[in-house]
């Protein structure tokens, strides 16, 4: 009855729906029998119950009531009706959906009454605190990150149930499926609640075995190395592996195939990978079923392309397959990646490489077609910049080998989102795009979490070289979000303390140039190892600025004042004025050339360095190589004068997940130009961090005594006796190379290394050599006189040795990124060495931070 009298309302006017209703009625009245007319139709007791019963025409107003935080205008935006508006039951069902959907409400009523719209809501209450109990094995903040309650927020009780979800998920993947959570509500004031889910743990569910069924190539000890579900061992208390994980368990199916794909077995499949639950519910026994198939091996390959710029032979040699080879399924996503790469060198930056594997399985081959296609060309629409709270968007930006409007170039993303890590302003940095606004369209959005880029710092630490480490530093290398460094360090060790304050300007006027200033104080000790103290205090401006996409060049002006000190520097006077009547005694002679270098001087250095950087990640390489040259001429001013180029290089490669072998070569070369000499701070001395096995400076040109044998008639050779060792002089030349290779030992926050290092240290100029008589024994001779043509037995001969004689070392490392700071332990066994060497077998070394 109300469905006819609101359609004829809504089409004739108000005379004709009187009218039409009362023949309407009339006629119903006639047709029917009284007593159904009796039954169908209430008698209303009063007049209220007749106008309760009447429908509206028109909503005239709108009340809300029981709102107590969410105010009654922000109830009433979400109606789908206003005060005026025609009365609709299907807008009123909508708006109470509407007003469930905010998740505001736990409960609502809309009454239309008479016109006089009434709406009675329930709000959810405030979650006050989120209190967990009973988690011992979970951290609380561990748990807090996987739900979605927390104080000031809605409660809901279909979000808490969600909640206790993800904490019993949570749960089982440690390891513990006999866990149960109980939420629990205690309400507070000002309808808040405090939410507390009550966590009974149980006990951690290991894996008792891992079997595997229908391997016939390769044993179980074997698989169960290839997977990372392990069993439960006592002994294993620092692995998490022997938990039982469904996501592991998947992930273990897909190292399987990986396993035995790259083997040969290129129609292998896991059939099934089952966990069965054992009836104390303590232990978990896993099953995986094989099927192994035949070992395959490849038959023929080839590539095929309609691009005119894209040779086929060229391209072929490019896929590094062999025909007979055992099949290895990863050997096509390298051929792969080469292949695109080409197609991006070639300038198509849009091809789609289809790969066709066709399998013979009588006679146990693979074939393999590669057909390169040129794909649809995307342009880009936008490039967002998402999560940078602190670095400015332009910093970023500036990293981007693409902007708006380009071709989309997967390439060039991935050397972007490279150049955007290497800034090291962010903990994570991920490129991902989307559709734009058409198909040929791209939205690109550059994800990355920053991370603390300011440091304020107090390290100490101690180490068997330089015995004990402080380091002060204020360090902020996005300063301001701008990219700009700023440095202050103040640094001491044993051998070693440094003042230095330097401030980079990534964008130096606007271009793609860094401008950097740098004051220092230097002091290097070196009174044990060469009898010598060298004070450095100066600056120094540098301009570096790309070359090609990986290579680079930096300049840079240094003005220092530098002076070497040393204990017996008061006797300078009498030892020079013996020098120039030729009354020079033999001890006075190894200070002599320490007095002609004593006292300050002014340094004026211009330097370059080169730099070529093909590495693959510029934090964790596994791939590519690194390239360093660089020379510094003094004398442009100041009163020193020499020509120093080094040299350095290392080579990456990834041979395992985990595994990573470094070759590395270094080398040096100083001279003096305009008859100067190279000055005894300037020279190289290496050993302990360079070279492993030997102490600091413990290698290179060293004062000797020399004893000649009884009855001989030559010189004092190294032939004869060594009878003491003396000071270190230092080296003209170096030159180093290396080997290492690092790999996980098993252990969370442990790797290891092997390595084999080899080098010399050499080249000391005329004028810092000795070869004079110290002890003339019975012989008659004069101290102080040259060994020269020496034929006496007995004389004591103190001379330099400066051979360049090959080092060679061996040996073993230990990282450790323990709780309290890095400690690392080196382990070297000098193979090739000379008896005057300074050599140390064990180094240790840790710092920590406050």
């Amino acid at each position: 009855m109300r469905s006819l009298h609101t359609w004829i309302e809504q089409r004739l006017s108000n005379a004709q729906a009187v009218i039409c209703l009362s023949l309407a009625m009339t006629l119903l009245c006639l047709l029917l029998p009284a007593t159904t007319l009796a039954q169908q139709t209430p008698i209303p007791d009063s007049a209220a119950a007749a106008a309760a019963f009447q429908t509206p025409s028109r909503i005239r107003t709108i009340q809300v009531v029981g709102n107590q935080r969410v105010e009654a205008n922000t109830v009433a935006s979400y109606l789908l009706f206003a005060p005026g508006d025609p009365y609709s039951e299907d807008r009123i069902d909508l708006s109470l959906k509407t007003l469930y959907a905010t998740g505001l409400f736990a409960d609502v009523v809309i009454d239309p009454r008479d016109g006089n719209v009434l709406i009675q809501v329930i709000e959810n209450p405030i979650i006050n605190r989120v209190i967990f109990e009973g988690n011992k094995s979970l951290k609380t903040d561990k748990i807090n990150d996987e739900i979605s309650a927390e104080p000031r927020s809605l409660f809901t009780r279909a979000q808490v149930q969600e909640d206790v979800q993800r904490i019993i998920e949570l749960y089982r993947q440690s390891g513990r499926f006999g866990a149960t959570v109980e939420p629990k509500v205690v309400e507070q004031p000002q309808n808040r609640v405090d939410l507390i889910f009550e966590i009974s743990e149980g006990p951690v569910t290991g894996i008792k075995r891992i079997n595997f069924i229908g391997n016939a190539e390769y044993s179980d000890r074997k698989l169960r190395k290839e997977i990372a579900t392990t069993e439960s061992i006592w002994w294993k208390f620092f692995s998490s592996n022997d938990n039982y994980d469904p996501g592991r368990l998947e992930f273990d199916r897909e190292q399987l195939r990986t396993f035995y794909t790259n083997r040969g077995f290129a129609d292998f499949r896991v059939v099934s990978a089952v966990a069965e639950l054992t009836p104390d519910q303590e232990n978990f026994y896993v099953t995986f079923t094989l099927d192994e198939g035949g070992e395959y091996r490849w038959g023929d390959i080839s590539v095929e392309t309609e691009l005119e710029a894209l040779n086929k032979n060229f391209l072929k040699r490019l896929v590094n397959i062999q025909e007979g080879e055992v099949f290895n399924s990863s050997q096509i996503e390298t051929a792969i990646d080469n292949l695109n790469f080409a197609a991006g060198t070639s300038g198509y930056a849009f091809v789609d490489i289809q790969q066709d594997l066709r399998l013979d399985r009588e006679t146990k081959t693979v074939d393999l077609v590669f057909n390169v296609v040129e794909g649809p060309r995307v342009y880009i629409e936008k490039i967002d910049i998402v999560g940078n709270t602190t670095t400015l968007d332009y910093v970023i930006r500036r990293e981007l080998e693409l902007v708006e409007g380009d071709a989309f170039n997967r390439i060039l993303l991935d050397r972007s989102r490279n150049r955007v890590r290497a800034l090291r302003f962010f903990e994570d940095v991920e490129i991902v795009e989307t559709q734009g606004s058409s198909p040929d369209r791209a939205v690109v959005e550059v994800r990355v979490k920053e991370q603390p880029t300011g440091e304020l710092s107090f390290s100490a630490g101690f180490s068997s070289a330089d015995a004990f480490l402080v380091d002060l530093s204020i360090t902020q290398r996005n300063l301001r979000g701008r990219g700009q460094l700023l440095r202050f360090v103040i640094r001491a060790s044993s051998n070693r303390r440094e003042i230095d304050a330097r401030f980079t300007e990534p964008r130096f006027l606007g271009r793609n140039l860094a401008g950097s200033v740098e004051l220092f104080d230097v002091v290097i000790d070196f009174l044990e190892e060469a009898g010598f103290r060298s004070t450095r205090t100066g600056g120094q401006i540098g301009l570096a600025f790309p070359l090609t996409q990986n290579t680079s060049l930096s300049t840079r002006y240094s003005l220092r004042s530098e002076s070497i000190e040393f204990p017996q520097e008061n006797e300078c006077d009498a030892v020079l004025a013996s020098s120039l009547n030729n009354s020079l005694s033999a001890q006075n002679t190894q200070l002599l050339s320490l007095c002609q270098q004593v006292g300050g001087r002014l340094s004026s250095i211009v330097g370059y360095t080169f730099g070529w950087d093909r590495r693959n990640d510029p934090i964790t390489p596994t791939g590519g190589f690194d390239f360093r040259f660089s020379q510094d001429v003094a004398g442009v001013g100041g009163d020193v004068r020499y020509l120093r180029t080094d040299v350095r290089g290392n080579y990456y490669k990834g041979l395992f997940p985990g595994v990573i072998a470094t070759a590395g070569l270094s080398g040096g070369y100083i001279r003096g130009w305009s008859g100067d000499p190279v000055q005894v701070n300037d020279r190289y001395f290496k050993g302990n961090q360079d070279f492993r096995g030997f102490d600091n400076a413990g290698i290179g040109p060293r004062v000797v005594n020399f004893v000649a044998e009884t009855g001989s008639t030559l010189i004092p050779t190294a032939s004869g006796g060594v009878d003491g060792r003396q000071q270190a002089l230092g080296g003209n030349l170096f030159a180093l190379a290396a080997a290492e290779v690092s790999f996980p030992v098993g252990l969370p926050q442990l790797l290891g290394s092997l390595f084999v290092e080899a080098g010399t240290v050499g080249l000391l100029d005329e004028d810092f050599q000795y070869n004079i008589i110290v002890d003339p024994g019975t012989s008659g001779l004069q101290s102080g006189a040259s060994c020269d043509g020496v034929t006496a037995s007995g004389v004591i001969c103190q001379r330099t040795v400066d051979s360049l004689s090959p080092r060679v070392t061996a040996g073993a490392s230990i990282f450790w990124e323990s709780p309290f700071g890095p400690i690392r332990f080196d382990f070297a066994k000098p193979l090739v060495k000379q008896s005057f060497d300074d050599r140390q077998s064990f180094q240790f070394t840790t710092r920590t931070r406050f």
